[in-house]
């Protein structure tokens, strides 16, 4: 039927957004569980934290990666199932079974999903993000921005289906930077490159 592979492309997408690279990275290095430090989270921000800039590294990309692999096998189905995929990484990332649902803020699996659907997004939203990283230094708001911009980017690129995803998966990220958001207008978000 026409809707099984949308709903195999979503459950693959969310079992491979779930692997929780962060968490994984941290403790095959011995350095216990990324959740217990800094805000807890098990990103690559946080896991900056720990002083390994390589696992922070290599955490980024296996996040992103997720994203876009899900994306690549779920394209052989059709644009439909790639789009399922993609929120179904998102998903997986935000909400891991494994965790007990307590996962990351999605920004690299964003990113990830970009690149597999449509990979000039992705540059845009990576272009966003530096630029308005160079202006003022917080990587939430840079974040944020990126994520706003880059349904426009996809709307005037005549790429309707994917802005759709890319606007419901920004509502997302903006509810998982909530607690940034409250800080940004606080004026006590910690800038890139200063100890949070």
């Amino acid at each position: 039927m026409p809707f099984v592979p949308i709903i195999v492309a979503l459950l693959l997408g969310y079992l491979l957004g779930s692997i929780p690279f962060g968490v994984l990275l941290t403790k095959a290095a011995g350095l216990g569980d990324v959740r217990s430090i800094g805000s807890g989270n098990i990103g690559a921000t946080n896991v900056l934290r720990t002083g390994r800039k390589d696992l922070a590294i290599a955490t980024l990309l296996l996040d992103g990666l997720k994203g876009t692999l899900a994306v690549v096998i779920a394209l052989a189905w059709g644009p439909n199932a790639a789009i399922a995929a993609a929120l179904g990484a998102f998903l997986g990332h935000v909400f891991p079974v494994w965790l007990n649902f307590k996962g990351g803020k999605g920004v690299a699996t964003f990113l990830g999903c970009l690149l597999g659907l449509y990979w000039p997004a992705a540059l845009f939203f990576a272009a966003m993000w530096i630029a308005t990283a160079r202006a003022t230094r917080y990587s939430s708001l840079s974040a944020l921005v990126a994520t706003a911009l880059t349904p426009v980017f996809l709307l005037v690129s005549h790429r309707v289906g994917d802005a759709g995803l890319a606007m419901a998966l920004g509502v997302l990220l903006f509810v998982t930077h909530r607690e940034n958001i409250g800080r940004l207008k606080a004026g006590t978000e910690s800038r890139i490159g200063e100890s949070s």
